[in-house]
């Protein structure tokens, strides 16, 4: 069972101050430091597809995860922001590391990420505020032309359903996928939704993440991407 994150706890990153902040200040579109985002569904040519026929541009396979039960395709979304469609491998048997896909007939959010200079500095920040999380991670995958691209990665305990992000820290030595995956998309915004937005507010700035929240009936995160054949969205 994951670990019920008080709002108290996520404060404490930032100090008291941050729960008096009104929410009156300017948030950009998309938020500074967004790495990628997780487009999820049963099977993975049907997620290239469905966004190439929205978007005008079509995903390339990026490879596979060994041992999480996934495979994927990239899109570039601009410089150091990509998405990720992911989708089960069926040469693995183990379970999908997002079991929701084997079901999901069409793509839908299934989370993002964070990107940053430092993850063992931000692991000591949010364990000494007493957050339960897991990492930093080595992770890996090789791509079709054999190079492996390496990072590590900062995953909380409840992320509230994907509102939450996970944090990622690149190897030098590795190409961001952003760089040479297919161009000519663009993310237009990317926003949560909750029925209580000062809450979730309040648990991105303990966290030092600053993105747009609006009021909802349901939590979920939105994203708008433009491509040469017009626009789309996407919804948790």
């Amino acid at each position: 069972m994951l670990q019920i994150i008080s709002r108290r706890q996520f404060l404490a990153i930032a100090g008291g101050a941050i729960a008096a902040q009104p929410l009156l200040y300017k948030i950009d579109a998309v938020p500074a430091m967004f790495d990628h985002m997780i487009l999820g569904i049963e099977d993975l040519d049907r997620g290239i597809v469905f966004v190439e026929e929205r978007l005008g541009v079509r995903a390339v396979f990026g490879g596979v995860h060994p041992g999480r039960g996934t495979q994927n395709a990239l899109l570039s979304l601009g410089a150091q922001r990509y998405l990720e469609i992911i989708a089960p491998d069926p040469k693995q048997t183990v379970e999908p590391q997002y079991p929701q896909v084997l079901h999901m007939r069409e793509p839908h959010l299934l989370g993002w990420a964070v990107h940053t200079n430092d993850i063992a500095g931000l692991a000591k920040k949010i364990g000494a505020a007493g957050i339960k999380f897991q990492g930093p991670a080595d992770g890996s995958r090789a791509r079709p032309d054999g190079k492996v691209l390496h990072w590590k990665s900062l995953r909380l305990d409840d992320d509230r359903g994907g509102l939450l992000p996970f944090f990622i820290e690149w190897s030098r030595d590795s190409l961001h996928p952003s760089v040479d995956a297919p161009a000519g998309c663009h993310l237009k915004r990317f926003s949560a939704v909750n029925p209580e937005p000062k809450d979730l507010d309040a648990l991105y700035h303990g966290l030092e993440v600053e993105i747009a929240v609006e009021r909802g009936e349901k939590g979920q995160l939105s994203a708008k991407i433009s491509g040469p054949k017009g626009e789309a969205e996407f919804s948790t």
